[in-house]
């Protein structure tokens, strides 16, 4: 059996781990990082499936890890795309209401954004008709002038450049199998990796590994799978990401139209609950143990209708039916084609994390571990956005002398929430 030493072992290459090693090279010069991906490249799952909005931070409390970090990674992320050449699209966001019974929520998005230092404002339908002409509100929307959008595969790939560079190892298809006992792991090519800390940022099966490891015992992943249409017509038919006001109680956003780092129009996404981990097309990665625990918690969800469950996956499912979720987008403008949206884009896969004991959606970020290992369980949307700053909280919480391991904790527990 091959056996190789790292002083950081980080599982996933997806933009957690990604940004994670190079932060952990430029704190800790001189140590070795080395990656392994089961993947022939990075972002192959959520982190080069993802919208490539840069979110503000208005939709989370002001309590919440995820309104820290996004407010924070929103200006990291543009700033990294502007130093390393990367296309950004500053085209801002909008969300409008449908109806008077939606006011109230978007005035709560309002008092959040404030209240997270993020920069918002509530505007009029006539300064929504100068922002975006062909969005549609009641009386009121709410403008978020910083939101943007990325091309995410691009920056994973100068990210993994950078890596390269600075003398990180990637392991690419090469995958984890099992824990080997103490700070070691085995990988599906037989290969033994010791390391001074191991690392799980393996996005979808984050909470299996973390069990190997004696943590996740009160959490579960479920996927959701997301698709959006690509409006083909010319000209785009919006200048600005438009979408509703979202259900507060949930982590979905709802069907909206996002405007792409090089100005094409996408209608979605879905939410629909997934099989198995990587059910993406078909029986692309089909695995029978997933299915049948995906199933009986999903089943479960639908018995008890935790979070409402029971109408969310029957309008999810409504959603395949074209012209119903085109309806859902013609509900936010004045004028739609719906025969310009006639390509479906590449599907993705949100890795929900889902509490065994409440059966409640978990909304912010989870980390568990010790001072042999850390597990990154929730890094859901918006992830992408809040890398950075998530990451680098993560290193300075965990990985430095100053700030010792903490014990373990799950949402809710004060005041170090990890």
């Amino acid at each position: 059996m091959r056996t190789e030493k790292t002083d950081y072992l980080i599982i996933g290459a997806g933009i957690i781990g990604l940004t994670l090693a190079r932060q952990l090279l430029e704190k800790f010069p001189g140590k070795k990082v080395l990656l392994l991906e089961k993947e022939p490249d990075v972002a192959r799952h959520g982190s080069g499936r993802n919208s490539g909005v840069l979110h503000s931070g208005f939709y989370y409390s002001a309590d919440s890890l995820k309104a820290r970090f996004t407010r924070d990674g929103n200006l990291t992320l543009k700033k990294y795309c502007r130093a390393n050449g990367l296309a950004l699209n500053e085209c801002g966001k909008v969300v409008v209401a449908r109806g008077a019974d939606e006011l109230p929520a978007l005035y709560e998005l309002e008092r959040r954004g404030r209240a997270n230092g993020v920069e918002v404002r509530l505007i009029t339908e006539r300064e929504l008709a100068e922002i975006e002409p062909n969005a549609r509100t009641f009386r009121e929307a709410l403008y978020s002038p910083t939101t943007a959008t990325v091309d995410p595969a691009a920056v994973c790939a100068r990210l993994k450049e950078q890596l390269l560079s600075a003398g990180a190892e990637l392991l690419f298809g090469e995958g984890y199998a099992s824990s080997a006992g103490g700070n070691a792991v085995r990988t599906d090519k037989g290969r033994l990796i010791q390391a001074g800390h191991i690392i799980n940022a393996a996005g979808l099966y984050a909470d299996q590994l973390a069990r190997d490891f004696g943590f996740s015992k009160n959490y579960v992943i479920i996927p959701f799978k997301g698709i959006y249409l690509k409006y083909s017509g010319v000209p785009a038919p919006l200048k600005v990401n438009v979408y509703p006001v979202p259900n507060l109680k949930n982590p979905f956003l709802g069907v909206h139209y996002t405007v792409t780092v090089d100005g094409h129009v996408k209608l979605g996404p879905t939410a629909i609950p997934a099989f198995w981990r990587e059910n993406y097309e078909g029986l692309d990665n089909f695995r029978a143990g997933e299915l049948a625990q995906t199933a009986a918690y999903e089943a479960l969800l639908f018995l008890t209708n935790a979070f409402g469950f029971r109408s969310l996956a029957w309008e999810e499912m409504r959603k395949y039916y074209k012209p119903f979720f085109v309806g859902l987008g013609r509900e936010l403008v004045h004028r739609i084609d719906p025969a310009g949206f006639d390509e479906w884009t590449r599907p993705g896969i949100r890795a929900q994390l889902l509490n065994t004991r409440t059966l409640e959606l978990v909304q912010d970020f989870v980390v568990e571990g010790d001072k042999n290992s850390t597990h990154i369980l929730n890094a859901v949307s918006p992830a992408f956005t809040g890398s950075f700053p998530f990451t680098k909280w993560i290193i300075d919480t965990r990985l430095t002398d100053q700030h010792p391991a903490a014990p373990r904790q799950s949402p809710g527990a004060p005041p170090n929430r990890i």
